[in-house]
């Protein structure tokens, strides 16, 4: 049995999988950051809904994450100060994001997450580190199912170009 064999807490992590990690937990504490933030501007209740839960996952990530890191004498990057919160009003107008904006945004951050989740599984040795991604992998798809619903229901989904007709088959 060699280095890699055994319980996959005990073996070293390789460089790529520290990165995924590390980089992972910090743009977490972006995300936070970010997404309290938005919290500030939006206006639309189920939005509100949508950030909470986008908050408390990336905290959860922050919380395994870090430990991971400190666990395998890794220093994380530090946390973020926690924004206070501001009533929508007190946010001029033309300086407030709409809530379209923030849905678009926050869509896409999932979107970029899924891969980035999908990349940290497929780099990774360590079958714990592996699972942890595939862990969040799951629950940003789940958050990205329930943004979609959101922005059809609210209208604010701006489709691709539509195929509405389509091409009759060519008969060989």
């Amino acid at each position: 049995m060699g280095i890699l064999s055994g319980n996959p807490k005990d073996e070293p992590m390789h460089y790529g999988e520290v990165y995924a990690v590390w980089q992972a937990s910090t743009v977490a504490k972006g995300a936070v950051s970010c997404y309290q933030a938005y919290l500030n501007h939006a206006g639309d209740k189920d939005l509100k809904k949508v950030l909470d839960a986008l908050i408390d996952q990336a905290k959860l990530e922050i919380k395994e994450l870090d430990t991971l890191l400190t666990d395998n004498g890794i220093t994380p990057a530090p946390v973020m100060p926690e924004r206070p919160p501001v009533k929508l009003e007190d946010i001029p107008v033309g300086a407030r994001f709409a809530d379209n904006e923030i849905a678009a945004a926050i869509a896409a951050d999932a979107s970029a997450g899924l891969v980035a989740c999908s990349q940290a599984m497929g780099q990774s040795i360590r079958e714990d580190v592996g699972a942890l991604f595939g862990k969040y992998h799951l629950t940003k798809a789940a958050l990205g199912v329930r943004i979609l619903e959101m922005v059809k229901e609210k209208g604010w989904l701006i489709p691709p170009p539509l195929q509405l007709k389509r091409p009759e088959p060519v008969k060989a």
